[in-house]
């Protein structure tokens, strides 16, 4: 299913993401496999869970659980169509994949339809987080779960990044402090359950939740 951008700074990141797309995994190999590895073994998806994976790009983390249980229900949304195309074509063989053009804050599916959603290196694009929070919530199952990975602004360089990219780059909104980003989740009426700040490397300072639909 394809819808196009809700929103003006939405057909800003859908522009720059389909001028990425047929070069985005090679550029961004490294941080790519590095950062959805992690995320991978902090979110412990079971075989018989649903998941929806906003922000999916080019179905990196589909690829990643779909390897390990072929027949996993995953609904892959992003706003980019060019990344859909890769992220189709890489998946092809996989048939309990969705994969849907749209935005985090009209995700079109009844509520609660899902036992998880994650979203990797995105959040720092959504114009609206509270908003995109409470989609979420809304197509979560009771004890549902979201699983969130994000740059942190606690650490030095992403300081950095977050005033240049304001900046230059368009389609960055902003990125968060842990407090910052939990303070979003907890007056979303979630209650987080783990949390954790990391390193990737010398640059990229990650933070990673977990928080549950009471």
């Amino acid at each position: 299913m394809e819808l196009g951008a809700t929103t003006v700074a939405e057909s800003v990141v859908q522009q720059q993401y389909n001028q990425l797309a047929k070069i985005y995994d090679h550029r961004w190999r490294s941080y790519i496999t590095k950062t959805l590895l992690f995320l991978q073994g902090w979110a412990k998806i079971q075989p018989s869970e649903t998941v929806l994976d906003i922000a999916c790009g080019t179905g990196e983390f589909e690829r990643l659980l779909l390897e390990k249980y072929p027949q996993q229900a995953i609904l892959g949304v992003d706003i980019s169509s060019e990344m859909l195309s890769v992220a189709r074509e890489k998946l092809k063989d996989y048939a309990a994949l969705t994969l849907y053009q749209g935005s985090v804050t009209a995700i079109p599916v009844a509520d609660e339809s899902f036992d998880v959603v994650v979203c990797a290196n995105a959040f720092h694009y959504f114009e609206s987080p509270l908003a995109a929070l409470a989609e979420m919530r809304r197509v979560l199952k009771p004890n549902g779960r979201v699983v969130i990975l994000d740059w942190c602004k606690d650490f030095l360089f992403c300081r950095l990044y977050d005033v240049i990219l304001s900046r230059l780059d368009p389609a960055h909104k902003q990125c968060y402090t842990q407090t910052q980003f939990h303070s979003f989740l907890t007056s979303s009426q979630f209650n987080i359950q783990a949390a954790e700040r990391l390193r990737l490397n010398l640059v990229w300072g990650l933070m990673v939740t977990t928080a549950a639909k009471p």
